[in-house]
């Protein structure tokens, strides 16, 4: 993000900028936001009963436009909206995200692995069928509600991130009032006004390799999409472009994952499935932090600025909280890989995926981190996030605090 998206956001040529927006930003990282979850399950009961959405702006990336469009499609029951999204995690199931039929070909092992995928491969065009979602989504999320709750200013835009396989452009499709959000175009990223459709999230969502990529037609012509994590430079330009000046971002990155793996290192080499598990933790690797603390720099000098000076500025500081786990999503996704259906866990074991006595034990389950759709990990990454809101929760509550009205100006 950098200077230029605070200080090239479509505002007026003059005069102080109008009044802003707070925007919820969600990062991808597959099963893992269900965090995300739990620090909203928290918001939600710290709030006063009955509040409105405290979010002006919801964008999404991968599973975490999932999370963003499901809230947006029961944005006009407020807070409950959180419950509700808490109570779908809590119902879902591996089954109803992807299927897997492996070959079972004695004990797990890497040729049973290496068969059971390549014959997913040929029929799906990817490792995994993600079908189940589709049908999923469909059930879960209501569009036409959606469409009504932005039409009727409970919520001003949403927008769902997606990465272009065909052109290498980062995508966000946002949806707002006809007019009441133009389109903007950076160096490798651009953001639409578009109908978002369930073929919207299913881009988002498909993680590279794991999940086929889905055609979307865009500029009169068909382009192949994959995660939205892919290439994304700017997590928050879309939220500031969108007129935020309260951003929450919930990501599910994992600062400590690399002392994790000098902690249980033991000179082995690395497995198949540690080295997928690593790839995927390069998608999911985001600019988050530095984004961050980009927007934080920006905002403390229009801060120093004169008073004259600023109030003449067409431009307006950013007040940015970033929450990320406090412990590693690696391991406790270990503790749980049980709960995985047999055919995910046979095919993970058999690349070494579930391995703790290799080198890189600490990361070995971070592909089955992202694929572990199951009550008992879910669970385990709700409480977590709730903890972390907890230990941010000053912070959190002066981010949504209502601000006192502007006192009239005196002639």
């Amino acid at each position: 993000m950098a200077l230029e998206t605070l200080l090239a956001t479509a505002l007026p040529a003059a005069g102080p900028p109008p009044p802003g927006r707070r925007a919820l930003v969600l990062m991808g990282g597959g099963a893992r936001t269900a965090y995300q979850v739990g620090v909203l399950r928290a918001l939600a009961r710290w709030l006063p009963a009955g509040q409105r959405l405290p979010f002006d702006v919801l964008v999404g990336t991968s599973a975490g436009a999932l999370n963003a469009t499901f809230v947006a499609s029961c944005a006009d029951e407020g807070l409950h909206a959180l419950d509700r999204l808490a109570s779908f995690w809590s119902r879902l199931r591996s089954e109803q995200v992807y299927r897997l039929h492996a070959l079972r070909l004695g004990r797990p092992n890497l040729l049973s692995a290496g068969l059971t995928l390549m014959r997913q491969v040929r029929r799906h065009r990817a490792l995994l069928d993600s079908l189940p979602l589709v049908d999923t989504l469909h059930r879960a999320i209501d569009l036409p509600r959606l469409a009504a709750a932005i039409d009727n200013g409970v919520l001003f835009a949403l927008g769902v991130t997606a990465s272009s396989y065909t052109t290498g452009e980062h995508w966000t499709f946002f949806q707002a009032r006809d007019g009441a959000l133009p389109p903007w175009r950076r160096p490798g990223r651009r953001a639409e006004p578009a109908v978002i459709g369930i073929e919207h999230l299913m881009a988002s969502a498909a993680i590279p390799f794991l999940f086929p990529a889905v055609p979307l037609w865009v500029d009169g012509h068909k382009e192949y999409f994959g995660d939205g994590s892919m290439r994304q430079l700017s997590p928050l330009s879309a939220a500031i472009h969108a007129g935020a000046d309260r951003i929450l971002v919930i990501g599910v990155g994992q600062p400590q994952r690399a002392a994790l793996g000098r902690s249980s290192a033991t000179g082995g080499e690395p497995s198949a499935g540690t080295i997928a598990g690593h790839a995927l933790a390069s998608v999911f690797h985001d600019t988050l932090q530095a984004d961050v603390e980009q927007a934080q720099r920006v905002s403390r000098a229009l801060r120093a600025l004169p008073p004259a000076v600023a109030q003449a500025l067409p431009y307006r500081p950013v007040e940015v909280l970033a929450i990320q786990p406090s412990a590693s999503l690696d391991e406790l996704a270990l503790q749980h890989a049980h709960a995985l259906p047999r055919a995910t866990r046979d095919t993970l074991a058999g690349l070494g995926a579930l391995e703790t006595r290799r080198g890189s034990a600490g990361s070995a389950a971070a592909l089955a981190s992202y694929l572990l759709f199951e009550p008992p990990f879910v669970h385990a990454l709700m409480r977590l996030g709730e903890a972390d809101a907890q230990a941010h929760a000053a912070a959190l509550r002066a981010l949504l605090a209502d601000r006192p009205e502007p006192a009239a100006a005196v002639p």
